[in-house]
């Protein structure tokens, strides 16, 4: 289960997906049943015994009584969706695999260092010791989802059967790179060069846009209910952004998007752009919580009508991701 490394440049991505944003995306950009992550999801489902189905296989639209939601919506920073370990006895050496073939298929190649990283360092093992799945639906015979979870990620294989979302739903991510309680510049943390992308973007602002993009007040909580879908975004509205300033909001974007493969970044930048583009988002920093009190801005969040990104950067990062799609 060695992770390939890939060699597309970061930098030549970032100017890629930027560019993407001016030029749209591409048309048809979604994950599909045949993409690889979903290719890995049926012939896991089709390899799994009748007890196994029973412990880890639900209706679609399976409600979790104590949340009262639907199972397969759930995201949280640190869970599992099922009681068996990825890697342990109740899956055979070749489900576990495809179940790894899953994951590696969500995440771009670039990427998947890094994520292993993270892994290493949340989980204290290799990926699979701490993580758990769920089916829903039947693959090949309607809508089916698997969703993998464990510490510091919740992560969707749908094949674009959930409609008007991007991921399958709401995923999170984050990272704790030394230790939990994390030094202001945050050593180690794979994911914190997307704050500083944001926090460069803040330094392009005049005194009017920092006052409109700064909130004084308490950052949002952890929760599904931070990352719900509304109307009109708080912060500074992109809208009235410079054209340089724009031009930096994509490259931003496009570093939030970058860790995830192609097909789900496309159809975030599609989403986005059928839903007013961002022009219809807004940006918002939070004085609360900023480590070392130096100004770099820990806790942001990016929102626009069907879009919210939450970076909560303090004590150390937890994202939390709702984006509509196509």
């Amino acid at each position: 289960m060695t992770p390939r490394t890939h060699s597309l440049d970061r930098r030549a991505f970032i100017a890629g997906a930027a560019a993407a944003l001016v030029v749209g995306p591409r048309v048809g950009a979604a994950p599909t049943p045949k993409s690889a992550s979903e290719t890995a999801v049926a012939a896991l489902y089709e390899s799994l015994t009748p007890d196994q189905k029973k412990d880890i296989c639900f209706d679609w639209d399976f409600v979790d009584v104590k949340r009262k939601m639907k199972l397969r919506e759930i995201v949280s920073a640190n869970w599992q969706i099922t009681p068996h370990a990825i890697r342990g006895n109740f899956y055979t050496p070749k489900q576990q695999h495809l179940i790894h073939d899953v994951f590696t298929g969500l995440i771009h190649p670039d990427w998947r260092v890094r994520y292993e990283k993270e892994i290493k360092d949340d989980c204290g093992g290799p990926f699979g010791k701490n993580h758990a799945v769920a089916l829903f639906g039947t693959p090949g015979a309607g809508p089916f989802e698997m969703v993998l979870t464990g510490r510091h990620m919740t992560l969707r294989a749908d094949g674009n059967s959930t409609a008007g979302m991007a991921f399958g739903g709401p995923i999170f991510y984050g990272h704790a790179g030394r230790n939990d309680n994390e030094e202001a510049h945050h050593p180690d943390n794979v994911f914190w060069p997307q704050a500083v992308a944001a926090n460069r973007l803040y330094q392009m602002l005049d005194g009017k846009q920092r006052d409109a993009a700064l909130a004084t007040t308490k950052r949002p909580g952890e929760s599904m209910k931070a990352i719900e879908f509304r109307k009109a975004p708080d912060g500074l509205r992109l809208v009235d952004c410079t054209r340089d300033q724009k031009d930096e909001m994509k490259k931003v974007l496009a570093a939030l998007i970058e860790p995830f493969r192609v097909e789900d970044r496309d159809e975030v930048l599609a989403g986005i752009e059928k839903n007013g583009g961002l022009d219809a988002c807004g940006l918002t920093f939070y004085k609360d919580g900023d480590i070392g009190d130096d100004g770099v801005w820990d806790n942001w969040k990016l929102e626009g009508p069907r879009f919210c990104w939450w970076f909560r950067g303090s004590p150390h990062v937890h994202v939390w991701v709702n984006a509509g799609g196509v």
